[in-house]
């Protein structure tokens, strides 16, 4: 595409379409309080807040609200009932509305209440600027679901201040790791030029409270290097404009040798001054340039990226520096712990890559500045569909951290397989290592310093507080966003849930079909069933028992046993004839066993108290060892892959099912998706059936064809 087709091509706009209430009583309902719109104050988010909400009324109701007075508000509001001209919504900041009946300090930063007013009016009211423009788009979201106006009286704050989507975009336009066309952000070197479908981008994720984004790949490349230097700053500044104007922060991912790549200097050596003086004044360039700076994403000695180990130093050496030069604009470091050897011997059962990033950043926990934040992958390997939740979750108290998780599907179907994530990620969140601790609580908390808990200083907590969730974005350029349009409630159950993790995985599933598919009963309860069922489904055909990988090199997709199992990557299943898995215990393992918690450790440390699903992660054991539902692990192998084949023809099946009920364009896209499931399974049943019915000689109990 040239220059002057970028920007034009089609796309959807997913979850924000704004298609016309059909139920002419709950449109008459909604007209009857949308008819008014004031809002109260100046300023970009509430500008972006105003002109959502016209967008959606409109869309939805079929109407243009008019503007009303801020004045005539501000004095029904005192006086507590009408005399305005008849409902408004009214958007603006807590404090500068004067509604009595909300204490505006409960809101924070971020945080918003939506209030229903005595004369009928509905207040959306934020904390700040941004929790205004948060409120804007909760209350469409009622709108969207078909929600009562009634008697409103919500009042929300974020969860996590940090909730952040990164993009392993690259300068050429190719996305690694993305399964659902080019980069929204680059094009054939040119940064930008996408302005309408950016633009889209930012209210897409602003609508689900996402308030940071960094924009280009961890593995930063010769021309990506080049973001930071001054003729490249003024592309990336027009994206930061865009995102500023929908409360989200623009980061950069950076390469660590970037002061010899374009300073010129010899050495990338954190502790040499001259490095140190080099990223202080390249830093405040950009955020001369670029106002609200977000601050930088950084991989570093990881998988042949440059670091602070090239020096003899470590990580919180590098980190710091480049913390000392964004602390003046009240940037971040995100310091990514996805450090491990990744040129392992084969033939070494010592070394573990489950243990790396533990034994890497534990010892260091407490050396890092406030506004440093360690971002941890959820396992401990790489974004399977099984695996154990990272130790250094909950084992670092006094380091700023984040959660990662991976929205783009590289280990779960690519976004051709149905995948929905969220019953996953919930059962990360939810995980504690026996004392009650979970991850959730982990990732919320402020990192502790010297004498805090003594003084319980709410400042240190406030200036302490940067921490949260990061997740791989799945967004390209295809037409509706995600390949797959199901996927699509990946993205959006990512960012509700990075707002509020309590919230359940069926709820936020819910609120995406009837914002994206309609208001449809039959509908909804088929989809999401499908969503529901959709992640024990992908899991029961691939990978069994936690023992993961098991794909094809390079491109991780579709099955191939041993296609990791003599790499230098250290992602083995040690699958002979007589058994399988890794024994990661203390006795007789690799030990990383007992990084976890006490209670955790002694659970994964024997074979029979291990979770059934991570039995293989942390054991070697044969193929006729009993689990805890009775069968043997062989058969569990058989039986699944069987069952997940059937249980994948479910789901195309159960589509069809609606398939009158749906758009045609909307049923054709999905259906091939899963068609392609149905089919791919079978692959994997087969490959994975006939490779342990070879290695270990036990037939299948249930007579079913093995080859």
């Amino acid at each position: 595409m040239d220059r002057g087709q970028a920007g034009q091509e089609a796309y959807e706009q997913a979850w924000l379409d704004y298609r016309r209430i059909e139920d002419e009583t709950l449109r008459a309902r909604y007209a009857a309080v949308c008819g008014r719109l004031v809002v109260i104050g100046d300023g970009a988010e509430l500008a972006t807040a105003r002109l959502e909400l016209r967008r959606a009324i409109g869309g939805l109701l079929g109407m243009a609200p008019v503007d009303g007075s801020a004045e005539s508000v501000e004095a029904g509001a005192r006086a507590g009932e009408g005399g305005m001209g008849g409902p408004a919504i009214v958007v603006g900041l807590a404090d500068a509305a004067e509604i009595e009946v909300l204490d505006t300090g409960m809101l924070g930063e971020e945080g918003y209440a939506i209030l229903s007013g005595a004369d009928g009016s509905v207040y959306l009211l934020g904390g700040d600027a941004k929790g205004a423009l948060y409120a804007a788009f909760g209350f469409i979201r009622l709108l969207c679901t078909g929600r009562d106006l009634s008697d409103l009286r919500i009042v929300e704050r974020p969860a996590y201040p940090l909730r952040m989507i990164d993009h392993w975009d690259n300068a050429d336009g190719s996305v690694e790791r993305g399964y659902a066309g080019g980069s929204l952000f680059f094009e054939a070197g040119r940064l930008g030029e996408r302005a309408a479908r950016i633009r889209d981008y930012a209210r897409l994720s602003a609508s689900i409270g996402i308030n940071a984004v960094a924009i280009n790949n961890v593995n930063v490349h010769a021309e990506e290097t080049r973001l930071l230097s001054p003729e490249r700053l003024e592309d990336v500044a027009r994206v930061a404009d865009v995102f500023r104007e929908y409360g989200i922060a623009l980061y950069l991912s950076v390469n660590f040798a970037s002061p010899m790549a374009l300073g010129g200097l010899a050495t990338a050596d954190p502790l040499d001054p001259a490095v140190a003086a080099w990223w202080r004044e390249t830093t405040a360039e950009v955020c001369r340039r670029i106002p609200g700076f977000g601050g930088f994403v950084v991989k570093a000695d990881s998988e042949h990226r440059p670091g602070p180990f090239t020096y003899g130093r470590d990580h919180a050496d590098g980190a710091n520096m480049l913390a000392d030069a964004l602390a003046p604009f009240g940037g971040t470091v995100v310091w990514r712990c996805f450090v491990y050897d990744c040129k392992q011997d084969w033939r070494d059962r010592r070394t573990d890559r489950a243990r790396a990033a533990y034994d890497h950043f534990m010892p260091l926990d407490g050396a890092f500045r406030d506004n440093v934040v360690l971002q941890i992958k959820h396992g401990p390997m790489d974004f399977q569909v099984r695996e154990p939740v990272s130790p250094l979750l909950l084992g670092l108290r006094r380091t700023q951290i984040a959660l990662e998780l991976q929205i783009t599907q590289e280990y779960t179907g690519q976004q051709r397989h149905l995948c929905y994530l969220l019953p996953m990620w919930k059962e990360v969140l939810a995980f504690d290592g026996g004392d009650g601790w979970t991850v959730a609580d982990a990732v919320g908390r402020r990192a502790v310093g010297e004498g805090d808990e003594e003084r319980g200083d709410a400042e240190v907590a406030r200036r302490n507080r940067r921490g949260g969730v990061a997740a791989v974005s799945n967004v390209g350029t295809d037409a509706n966003w995600t390949g797959h349009l199901l996927a699509q409630a990946n993205w959006y159950g990512y960012g509700r849930l990075a707002w509020n993790p309590s919230l359940s995985a069926e709820a936020i599933g819910r609120e995406w079909i009837r914002m994206a598919l309609g208001p449809d009963p039959v509908v909804e309860e088929t989809v999401i069933r499908m969503l529901m069922d959709s992640y024990a489904i992908y899991e029961s055909y691939t990978a069994p028992l936690g023992v993961g990988w098991m794909v094809n090199p390079h491109h991780h997709y579709g099955p191939n046993v041993d296609g990791y199992e003599y790499s230098p990557w250290g992602t083995y299943h040690y699958a002979d004839r007589d058994g399988i898995g890794v024994d990661r215990t203390v006795a007789t393992g690799t030990g990383y066993a007992g990084q976890y918690p006490a209670a955790a450790a002694a659970l994964y440390e024997s074979p029979d108290t291990c979770p059934d699903e991570l039995l293989l992660f942390f054991h070697h054991v044969p193929y006729g060892m009993r689990l805890k539902s009775g069968k043997s692990v062989i058969q569990h192998i058989y039986d699944t892959r069987f069952e997940g084949v059937d249980r994948a023809a479910g789901l195309l099946a159960a589509w069809d099912g609606i398939a009158d009920r749906l758009p045609v364009r909307v049923h054709a896209s999905v259906r091939e998706r899963l068609a392609h499931q149905a089919e791919h399974a079978r692959e994997w049943r087969d490959q994975l059936n006939t490779y342990f019915y070879r290695k270990s000689g036990i037939p299948d109990a249930c007579g079913r064809l093995i080859y």
